[in-house]
C-alpha cells in the first residue's frame, strides 16, 4: 500500500501534491508519494529561513540542546520505521539500513554534545608599545540561512551532517534531498516539527534540480553545502556567487595490502569495504594494490568470499547485495567492466546484471585510463593489481583526480606515516579500509573530492564566522 508523505515548508507539513513517485528499489513498485517542491516555493522557504535568522541566533545552548537531544530520543523510538523505510526507497540491505540508523543517533546525539562547545579564544594584543592596554576577544556567531543539498546513498546521515550542525550552530536551513530517497529526510523534518525550533527555521524540501536554484543562486543563503557528483557539485559552485560553498564529492579510494598483514583479515576488510550497501559509497574500496608477495594467496582468498556474497532482496538478513539505486546506474557500470575487458582486462568473478542488480564484481589488470579505475565506479565492483614498490604504489594511489580516503593495510610505522605524509587524500585509514568513517572526526576530501569537511565539530566552523572584539583600558 502507497504511503503518503508531506515536505516542510518553514517548519510545517503541507500535503501539496504527489508528484513525486518513490519506488521500492527492488521490486520497482511505487512505496510512497511525496509532493515536489516549485521555486516558489523554494522561494517562501528562503524567506522564512531569512526570517527565523535572528530567532535562531537567540537560542540558547540549552534550547538548541534539547533540539537535538529530542531527535535523538524520537529517531531511537522510530529506528526500525526508519530502517525500513531506508532499505525499500534505496534498495540498502536491512543490515546496513539499520547501521546507518545507529549511525544517524550518533550524529544528532555528537552535534547535542558539541552544542555548548562552539568557543571562542582571548588574545594578548600588546605585542608592541602601541597595543598597550589592548586585548581581544572572539566568539563563533551563526553564518545565517543555510542551503543543503544531500544524496541518496546515505540519505539519513547525510542529510543529518548537515541539519545537526546546523541546528547546534543556530542556523535556519533549507534541504533538498534526493528525489530518489527523500523519505528519511522527511521523517527527520517531522521529528523537528515536534520540536520548539523557530517559526521558519527549517524548510525539508524534495524538487527537481532544475527548480533548485535558488538553493544556489540566492544571496540570502549564507553558505551551501552539497553532498553529491563532481560534476553537479562544481557546477554548483561556479554559480554560487559570494556564499561560502562545502563540497563532499566523490572518489575512486584505493586500499594498499603489504606484505606483513594477515591476510584473513584483510579480505574480510576489504569484501566490506568494496560491497557493502552494493559498493555505493564514495570512499568504496575501488582500486585495490596488493604486494606481489602475496598477490596469489589474497586473490584466491577475496575471490571466494566474493562469490560467497548473497545477492537479492535488501528485506531478507541474509542478503549482502542488494540493487543499485537505479537500472541506469547498474547498466552505466557494466558498460564499464565490459569496456574494461574490451581493453585486456581480466574478470575474475561477478559481471553479470539483471536490471538493477549487478554482481559483486572482480576485475585484474585493467588500464590506468579505463572509467573503471580512473572514475568513480560507485557500485559492487573492485580490481586488483599487485607491487613491489612501496613508494611507487604510493604514486599509484595518488595517481587520481580523486582524494578522498585510502586505506593501508601494514604493521610498519614508518611506512604508515608516509603515506600519512605523502597521500593526496583527505584521510588515511591504517589498518583498514579507506570506507572506515565515524561521524564526529573530520571527513572530506582533496582535488576533485571536494572542498571542506563534514564531522559535526568541523561543520559548525563552516556555519559559523569568527567575530572579534577588541577592549582597550586607558593608562
Amino acid at each position: 500500500m502507497t504511503k503518503t508523505y508531506p515536505y516542510y515548508l518553514a517548519g510545517e507539513a503541507v500535503y501539496a501534491n504527489t508528484d513525486l513517485k518513490v519506488t521500492d528499489k527492488f521490486s520497482g513498485e511505487v512505496a510512497y508519494e511525496v509532493p515536489l517542491a516549485t521555486p516558489d516555493v523554494l522561494d517562501e522557504a528562503i524567506a522564512a529561513a531569512e526570517g527565523a535568522a535572528e530567532a535562531m541566533r537567540n537560542m540558547t545552548v540549552y534550547e538548541r540542546q534539547a533540539v537535538l537531544e529530542h531527535c535523538v530520543a524520537r529517531i531511537r523510538e522510530r529506528a526500525d520505521e526508519l530502517a525500513e523505510a531506508l532499505c525499500i526507497e534505496a534498495g540498502k540491505p536491512i543490515n546496513d539500513a539499520k547501521g546507518e540508523v545507529g549511525r544517524l543517533i550518533d550524529t544528532f546525539k555528537i552535534a547535542a554534545e558539541e552544542t555548548p562547545r562552539i568557543l571562542g579564544e582571548t588574545l594578548p594584543l600588546d605585542i608592541s608599545p602601541r597595543a598597550k592596554g589592548y586585548r581581544g576577544m572572539t566568539q563563533r556567531v551563526p553564518i545565517g540561512p543555510c542551503a543543503f543539498i544531500s544524496p541518496f546513498n546515505f540519505p539519513l546521515n547525510l542529510a543529518a551532517h548537515k541539519v545537526a550542525p546546523a541546528i547546534a550552530a543556530g542556523c535556519p536551513f533549507v534541504l533538498k534531498p534526493a528525489s530518489m530517497t527523500p523519505i528519511g529526510a522527511l521523517v527527520i523534518g517531522e521529528i523537528l516539527a515536534e520540536t520548539d525550533l523557530p517559526k521558519g527555521a527549517f524548510s525539508i524540501l524534495p524538487c527537481r534540480r532544475d527548480s533548485a536554484d535558488l538553493l544556489t543562486e540566492d544571496d540570502r543563503l549564507k553558505l551551501l553545502s552539497f553532498t553529491g557528483s563532481p560534476d553537479v557539485g562544481w557546477k554548483l559552485k561556479a554559480r554560487a556567487g559570494k556564499k561560502p560553498v562545502v563540497l563532499e564529492l566523490g572518489g575512486n579510494a584505493a586500499c594498499v595490502v603489504d606484505n606483513d598483514w594477515d591476510l584473513d583479515d584483510a579480505v574480510a576488510r576489504v569484501i566490506i569495504g568494496a560491497f557493502y550497501q552494493s559498493g555505493q559509497s564514495c570512499i568504496g574500496v575501488q582500486r585495490l594494490y596488493v604486494h606481489s608477495d602475496v598477490y596469489d594467496t589474497f586473490k584466491e582468498k577475496l575471490l571466494a568470499k566474493t562469490k560467497a556474497l548473497k545477492s537479492g532482496d535488501p528485506k531478507d538478513p541474509e542478503t549482502f547485495i542488494g540493487p543499485m539505486i537505479s537500472e541506469s546506474e547498474a547498466e552505466r557500470l557494466h558498460g564499464w567492466i565490459k569496456d574494461a575487458q574490451d581493453r585486456g582486462a581480466t574478470l575474475l568473478c561477478g559481471g553479470e546484471r539483471d536490471g538493477n542488480m549487478l554482481q559483486a564484481s572482480l576485475l585484474e589488470n585493467v588500464p590506468a585510463d579505463c572509467e573503471l579505475s580512473a572514475e568513480e565506479a560507485f557500485g559492487p565492483v573492485a580490481i586488483l593489481e599487485p607491487f613491489d614498490d612501496y613508494d611507487a604504489v604510493l604514486k599509484r594511489v595518488n595517481d587520481s583526480r580523486f582524494g578522498l580516503q585510502a586505506g593501508i593495510f601494514t604493521r610498519d610505522i614508518y611506512k604508515a606515516q608516509k603515506a600519512w605524509d605523502e597521500l593526496e587524500v583527505g584521510g588515511v585509514v591504517i589498518g583498514d579500509v579507506p570506507s572506515w568513517r565515524v561521524d564526529h572526526m573530520p571527513y572530506g576530501g582533496v582535488k576533485d573530492s571536494g572542498i571542506g569537511r563534514e564531522g559535526i565539530r568541523y561543520a559548525i566552523e563552516d556555519m559559523t564566522e569568527l567575530r572579534l572584539m577588541v577592549v582597550r583600558t586607558p593608562q
